[in-house]
This record gives C-alpha cells, sequence and structure tokens, in this order.
C-alpha cells in the first residue's frame, strides 16, 4: 500500500500526531471498497495533508455534491451585491416554459411560489431528478452505476423532476428533501443574472479570487485528470454523467485548493461572514445530517457520542465520498474524500467515514487530542 504524508506548520513537535492521522487513512483504505483516500485538515496555524492508496495528496479528484457550497457562495456573493434576495421567486429568473408543472402538489400548481431559498435549503418540496425513479423504473444513479454513463441538459434534469410527484408545499415547517433539481435551478438562476456560464461564475467570483489552481467545472469528457471513481469494488468512468451536472455536483479540485475555499467560504472572503448564522435553519434531510440554507449539519446525537468527543460540523459532502465541514467549536477545517460511490442516499458514503470509521472521525479526535497516547474526555 502506497501511503504518503506531509505536514505544513512550523511547529515540530507534530511527529506523532502526523503518525496519528495518517494510520487512520491506511486503515480506511481496505482494498475491497476504499482504494485511495486524500484529505486536508487545517486547525488555527496548523495544516495537514495526508494521503493513502491509490490517491496522492495533490491528486485532483471529483468533489461531487460538494459543489453546491461553489452554488451557494455565489448565490450569497449576488445577494451582497443587491442582485438578488433569497425571498425573490425563482419565476423572476427561470423562464415559465420551465416553470410550467414543475411543483403540483395535492391538486395545487406551486411552481410560481418557489423562491431561492426554498431551492437553497432543500425545503421546495422537489423530487430528485437523479435518485428519484423515472418512467423506466430506475433511478439515474441506477443507471449511471449500472454502466449506463449518459449526458443531461438542464432542460432534462427539469423535465424528469415534472414526471415525479413532489413531497410537500414550498416552505413546509420542518420539512426538508435533498433534491439535486434545487441546485440545477440555482445553477440557471446565477447564469440568467449575470449574463455568463456557472464556469464562468465560479472561475471569476471563487476560483481566481482565492487563488485556486486545481479547481474547475468539469466539462470535457476526455479530460482524464481526475482519479476515476469506484463503485464498490469496480472503477465507475462516467465522464458523460460528471460533465452533465454543473452546478449540483460537476466540479473538480483537490484537497489544497479544497482547504482553501472551505476556509474561505466561513471566514467572509467570499460573502460577509454575517451571513454564515442566517444559513443555520436546520430541517432533518439523512441521519444524522441536517440540512440548513446551501450547508448541511453533521452532529452526532447523544447516544452515538455522550463524550462530546465529535464536534458538529457544517459545510456539505457528496455521494463520491467527497466532503468539506468546518467545526466552529474547534476552528478545524477538513476536506477529502475516499472516492467511493455506493448504491445508498446520497451522503450515506460520509456518514460512514464520520461516525463508524475513519478517516473522520479518527482525524478529528487526533486533531483535538494534544497528546496522541491519551484518552480522556473532552468538555
Amino acid at each position: 500500500m502506497h501511503t504518503t504524508f506531509a505536514q505544513v506548520s512550523n511547529d515540530k513537535k507534530i511527529t506523532e500526531k502526523e503518525k496519528s492521522f495518517q494510520a487512520v487513512l491506511d486503515k480506511t483504505v481496505d482494498g475491497k471498497k476504499i482504494f485511495g483516500t486524500t484529505f486536508a485538515i487545517k486547525k488555527d496555524t496548523v495544516i495537514w495533508q495526508g494521503a493513502s492508496g491509490n490517491l496522492s495528496i495533490d491528486q485532483l479528484y471529483f468533489i461531487a455534491s460538494t459543489t453546491k457550497l461553489f452554488t451557494t457562495a455565489i448565490i450569497l456573493k449576488l445577494r451582497a451585491e443587491g442582485k438578488l434576495s433569497l425571498d425573490d421567486k425563482i419565476s423572476n429568473y427561470i423562464d415559465k416554459s420551465i416553470l410550467s408543472g414543475l411543483h403540483i402538489y395535492k391538486g395545487k400548481d406551486y411552481s410560481e411560489e418557489l423562491t431561492i431559498k426554498h431551492l437553497l435549503a432543500h425545503s421546495s418540496g422537489l423530487p430528485d431528478y437523479f435518485q428519484g425513479k423515472g418512467t423506466s423504473g430506475k433511478s439515474l444513479e441506477n443507471e449511471i452505476t449500472e454502466g449506463n454513463d449518459q449526458f443531461w441538459t438542464f432542460e432534462q434534469a427539469i423535465e424528469r423532476t415534472k414526471i415525479m410527484t413532489p413531497l410537500f408545499a414550498p416552505g413546509t415547517k420542518g420539512k426538508a428533501n435533498y433534491s439535486d433539481a434545487n441546485f440545477q435551478l440555482l445553477g440557471k438562476i446565477i447564469e440568467t443574472i449575470t449574463h455568463k456560464s456557472y464556469a464562468e461564475n465560479c472561475k471569476e467570483l471563487i476560483i481566481k479570487p482565492l487563488g485556486l489552481t486545481k479547481t474547475y467545472l468539469y466539462q470535457d469528457t476526455s479530460d482524464k485528470t481526475p482519479k476515476t471513481l469506484y463503485y464498490k469494488s469496480k472503477e465507475l468512468n462516467i465522464p458523460k454523467a460528471m460533465s452533465s451536472f454543473g452546478a449540483d455536483g460537476g466540479i473538480v479540485s483537490n484537497s489544497a485548493d479544497m482547504l482553501i475555499f472551505i476556509e474561505a467560504f466561513f471566514t467572509g472572503k467570499l460573502f460577509p461572514s454575517t451571513y454564515i448564522d442566517e444559513l443555520q435553519e436546520w430541517n432533518n434531510i439523512f441521519f444524522p445530517m441536517k440540512s440548513g440554507i446551501g450547508i448541511h449539519l453533521f452532529k452526532l446525537p447523544w447516544i452515538f457520542n455522550p463524550t462530546g468527543a465529535v464536534p458538529y460540523f457544517i459545510g456539505h459532502s457528496g455521494l463520491s465520498g467527497a466532503l468539506a465541514y468546518y467545526s466552529p467549536k474547534e476552528n478545524i477545517f477538513v476536506v477529502g474524500t475516499v472516492n467511493q460511490v455506493k448504491n445508498e442516499k446520497h451522503i450515506a458514503i460520509t456518514h460512514s467515514v464520520i461516525a463508524k470509521k475513519p478517516p473522520l472521525s479518527g482525524i478529528c479526535n487526533a486533531a483535538l487530542n494534544p497528546d496522541p497516547d491519551s484518552n480522556r474526555d473532552r468538555d
């Protein structure tokens, strides 16, 4: 097994902690479902990067739905510039031909009542064009993981959404349903307001200002730079699908760039930091995840975390096992991937990574514990 790690810090006393971090990654790679992993952590001024298996520290990978943080950041920047309000009806930006019949729930058409906030918070009630079943009785996810790589357009994604049944009326209290259609719509709203493509917006508003050199929207199906995904024990080569996701899951990056991005997201470098508190309106979405407005909350219930050793994190993750999270309590930023797609509910791979097995839970425990040999509980 190939292992590699690097630590960027002026602190020379951190060697044992480095080794404990690396051991977490090495343990995760089993050669059966997890073939490689790469992570980066920042706590205060200390940065650590590590990789194991068939991934290297600087390997580019698909960040999948972690892309949604880029979309959220652009929407919030446009808000700060006075170009939109989160309470705006999406009908202000989306053609009627697209909206027509999009959200009909219990005989009432709510399509014109959808707002930008509903989309960001997954409180629109819209079904998921990617994981919901189409006319074939299969989801796009099922078809793709069975080897049927395919293209789709924004219009096709929305038409697929229309043939499915919404789950609730927009903004129903306490309700959220994860839907990639929400972020397909947000991507189109961004393009309508700016008169530029989603890729151009990412480049001009995030990538260039932050100096990200390994981050881009995947559009060229001949591009073999990102590491091929795995589905269970087999490689999953799906360039057509990955080039179709766009604002809901199409970005490629590496852990170094993602660490810069996630810190910028939560520290006011992309939009006013005062917005962060507003985003934290939580609704249950997948255990143990909750959906906020454009971000997710990972917080283990007391029964699984009685000592509070694993802090809560906010950020996002993707079906590929990619993630980008921040712990406000401990000032820790964590990014990385296990590059594995499983035929389970969205976020399931990240749930298993964080809650049950390394790397994130193990890495965080190591990061929070100044003495690798100490097992003392934290407050």
